[in-house]
This record gives C-alpha cells, sequence and structure tokens, in this order.
C-alpha cells in the first residue's frame, strides 16, 4: 500500500464529529459502515450489504433497478416490459446512456419504453391478463424484436401475479423467448439483488431454454464483454482493444447486446467481467458448468489499461502476449501527450468519489495517473468482497464510507473540502452549489466514453474542464 493520504488532515475525528448528529442507536448502527484504510488492511473494515436506516436519506436504488435498469434493459434487440405503474418504468427509461447501434423501433428498443400501467382495479383484480395483451400487443407492432422480457415492479409480488406462467404461455404462442424477471423493488437490500436476480433469469430462461438461432463457429480467441453497460461508449472502447490484441468478442453484456450473444457466451474461452459486482454471479456459473474460467479486468486509465490488458493475454498464447505489448506500445506516446497536458493542471488535486459498482476503485488510478489524490471513496451497494478489492486502489488514511447518506456525503466534502467531488445525478447540484467542482460518475455528465486509451484522454479533459472551469472563482461556498 502507498505512503498515507489525508495527514494534515484528522479524518477520524471528521467522522465521529459527523456521526454526533445521529441519536445514539442510529450512530452505532453507522459508525460500523464508515471507516479509514489502514497500512496494510486486508479489507476497508467496513460492514456492507445491510439494509439502509429508515428515516435517513439512502441513495441507493431498489431490486427492480438493478435488473431492468442495469443488466436486461440495455439488450437492444428484446422489449423489456416495465410490469405494474408507470412511475418505475418511466423513472427508468433512458435513464442511462446505454449506446446501441440499430434502428430505434424497428430492431433495437434501448431508448423506449413499454409498461403494463397498472391501475387500482388491475391491484385488486390482477394484472395476468393485461400482461397477455401487452405482450401480443408488442409481437404485432414490433415483429423485428427478438424477444421480451417481464420486468416486476413492487405490486407484482404483493398481489401474487403468475408472470412465469404468462411467460411460458406466450412464448409458446408467439415462438420467441418471454423471460420473467421477478425483481420487485422491495426485494433485498438494493439494487445489488436485482442484479443477482437478473443474473438467475439468464441461467433459468436463456441457458437452459433457449437455443443459438444460427451456426457457431468457434476459434481458441473467443472471449466476452461481462459487465460493461456502453456508458457513452465505453464497451466499445474496451473492444477495440481486445480485438487489437487478436482476441474475438462474441458477446457483450449487455450494453449495444442482443439475446444471440447471451445465448452464444457458454462457448466462449474467457469470461472478462468488468463490473464485478453486477455480474459475478453468473460468471460463476459458468465456470462451474461450463468450465469457463473469468477474470476481472480494469479499463480504467493507463496504468490499469496495460496491467489487465496484460493479464488476459497471459490466458492465451505467446501470439496474444506479443499483441498485448504491440498494442501498449502503441498507444504510450498518445498517453504521455496526455499526462504532459493535464498532469501539471491536476497534480496533487484532491478528488471524493461515491458511486455504484466498481467506479469507486476502478477509477482511482485513472486519478493516480494524472497526479491526482483520492482522499475518500464508497459503495451504494457493494458486498464485502468488492471492499477487499479496493484496498489494491486507495491509500492508507483514505475515508471509505458505505451506503453514505446524503447528510454525511455533504458534511464530509465540507470538512475534507475535496478538489473534486464524483457521484451521482441526485448529488451534482448540491456540491456545485456549494461551489465545488463536480464529475457525474454514474453517465459521465454527457461525456464519455472513459473506458481504454482514448477515454482516458477524454477522461482527463473532463476532469481539467471541471476543476479549471472559472465559474467556481464566481460562486461564495458556505464556509
Amino acid at each position: 500500500m502507498s505512503l498515507a493520504v489525508n495527514t494534515d488532515i484528522d479524518v477520524k475525528g471528521i467522522v465521529e464529529k459527523v456521526l454526533e448528529a445521529y441519536p445514539e442507536k442510529s450512530r452505532k448502527r453507522r459508525q460500523k459502515h464508515i471507516n479509514v484504510l489502514e497500512a496494510e488492511a486486508k479489507d476497508c473494515g467496513v460492514k456492507s450489504n445491510i439494509k439502509s436506516i429508515p428515516g435517513v436519506m439512502t441513495i441507493r436504488g431498489c431490486a427492480y433497478a438493478g435488473s431492468k435498469g442495469v443488466v436486461w434493459g440495455p439488450i437492444k434487440d428484446m422489449i423489456h416490459i416495465s410490469h405494474g405503474p408507470v412511475g418505475c418504468g418511466y423513472y427508468s427509461w433512458s435513464g442511462r446512456r446505454n449506446y446501441y447501434i440499430g434502428d430505434t423501433g424497428v430492431d433495437a428498443f434501448g431508448t423506449m419504453h413499454f409498461t403494463t400501467d397498472f391501475q387500482e382495479k388491475d391491484i385488486v383484480f390482477g394484472g395476468d391478463k393485461k400482461l397477455h395483451k401487452a405482450i401480443e400487443e408488442i409481437n404485432e407492432l414490433f415483429p423485428l424484436a427478438n424477444g421480451i422480457s417481464v420486468q416486476s415492479e413492487c405490486p407484482i409480488g404483493l398481489i401474487g401475479d403468475d408472470i412465469e406462467a404468462v411467460s411460458r404461455a406466450k412464448a409458446a404462442e408467439i415462438g420467441k423467448p418471454v423471460i420473467p424477471a421477478r425483481c420487485e423493488g422491495f426485494r433485498g437490500v438494493s439494487q445489488s439483488l436485482g442484479h443477482h436476480i437478473a443474473n438467475d433469469v439468464i441461467r433459468d430462461w436463456v441457458f437452459e431454454k433457449t437455443e443459438p438461432k444460427a451456426e457457431f463457429v468457434s476459434t481458441p480467441y473467443d472471449v466476452t464483454v461481462i459487465g460493461d453497460y456502453n456508458i457513452g461508449g465505453d464497451a466499445w472502447a474496451s473492444r477495440i482493444l481486445l480485438e487489437e490484441i487478436g482476441l474475438r468478442v462474441i458477446a457483450q453484456w449487455s450494453g449495444d447486446g442482443t439475446l444471440a450473444e447471451l445465448e452464444n457466451t457458454p462457448k466462449a474461452k474467457v469470461n472478462l467481467i468488468h463490473c464485478y459486482r453486477s455480474m459475478n454471479y453468473i460468471a460463476r456459473h459458468m465456470e462451474e458448468k461450463y468450465n469457463i474460467p473469468w477474470m476481472e479486468y480494469n479499463f480504467f486509465g493507463p496504468s490499469q489499461i496495460a496491467a489487465s490488458l496484460r493479464k488476459i493475454a497471459a490466458l492465451f498464447d505467446h501470439t496474444i502476449q506479443e499483441k498485448a505489448e504491440a498494442v501498449i506500445a502503441k498507444y504510450q506516446p498518445m498517453v504521455d501527450a496526455v499526462i504532459a497536458k493535464y498532469q501539471p493542471r491536476l497534480e496533487g488535486k484532491k478528488v471524493m468519489l461515491y458511486v455504484g459498482g466498481l467506479r469507486p476503485r476502478h477509477v482511482a488510478d485513472a486519478y493516480t495517473d494524472l497526479g491526482m489524490e483520492i482522499v475518500g471513496t464508497g459503495y451504494e451497494f457493494a458486498h464485502n468482497d468488492d471492499y477487499q478489492r479496493t484496498t489494491h486502489y486507495v491509500k492508507e488514511g483514505t475515508l471509505i464510507y458505505d451506503d453514505v447518506t446524503a447528510y454525511e456525503l455533504e458534511k464530509f466534502v465540507e470538512e475534507i473540502r475535496p478538489d473534486l467531488v464524483g457521484s451521482g445525478i441526485k448529488e451534482k447540484y448540491v456540491f456545485q452549489k456549494m461551489g465545488l467542482p463536480f464529475r457525474q460518475l454514474h453517465s459521465w455528465d454527457y461525456s464519455g466514453p472513459y473506458h481504454g486509451y482514448d477515454g482516458f484522454a477524454i477522461f482527463a479533459r473532463d476532469m481539467d474542464m471541471a476543476i479549471s472551469n472559472p465559474v467556481w472563482g464566481l460562486q461564495k461556498a458556505p464556509w
């Protein structure tokens, strides 16, 4: 672990000061979720994947958000029905920048929204008939859709709609997969359970119940990109590098992905996972059932890109390994130019992060490559193994927070006063009004991609643009 950060700030004292605002019982509970990383720690020393305290403003999402918004929603050639009231579906409609290639409304449906629009009578009498009708209408209106998923909202679990029976019946009727995801929002602790449910649905309703539509010709270099949702084109940037070193990407999960790619995944030689939290479940299943190894990789920032390319290439022959070295060398002049341009402006700048599944740790070295320091980081819905992985990326003295409340995050930022905050849209305007530069790290603030070498150049530009913007000198911060 590198030298300590925050040596001029009593971070533990700040934590105690912030938690003093809570009643004793709540304070004791929240203390378990906040820590300051110690030297040679094997984990971050925080409790995770525990229900949020009622009445405290959490920034988490729900199981429906994890299944529909993350795993299934970006599959572009399927139509995903939000089964329940319109509100949940409306909130998740085109909310993430999952780029895709295709004609929207013809053979791709990523930015469209379909809902059964539950009313009071549907709660009383059930929504099975409405779901039957919705699937029939979709099949008639959009004949090029290759399948349909049913994403259940909270009322479905409460009233007991049998979406599995409806899905089986309609699949037989229309001759296409109809896949039920029982991801009612109230289930579990956070959106993380929605990821797990969606993974299990792929296992049970895609791998077990469908067959690839065309003959698949295997090669020794077949890999998948799993857990990349193509925010701003990230998966495309990653795919470019993997193909440059000689690998063939046979499936993307799930940004710009298709049902056929899901079906072909068990034929891969290696599964490459970018977002470990959302997709490790299905990767472990494929390792057990199909003997497909999996590996987590990180394409944020040149140091991690090079390390990941070498780690991936080591799974293959010398041809791939030599190509990997050639690709790293090819992009090094560009990396040097980007760092030479932006590091003098960003050197020593302090960053606090609070994001979802992988970015609180994965983007850390991209900042470090630019000479910046991560002084605080944490996850909305991480598990213990995510925090164990985080110790490889951050330094002693870093403030770690799990499921941090809106109050805590604001107070931590007030006390530590970083030069940049990276979090989500709900936090963005709070910190900008505090006079702090902010970047939206869920969907790249309408920019991107940030993966790969080209993405690093965009990332560096965006961080500099945020921090160096003269508007902050025109604002008077509350302190």
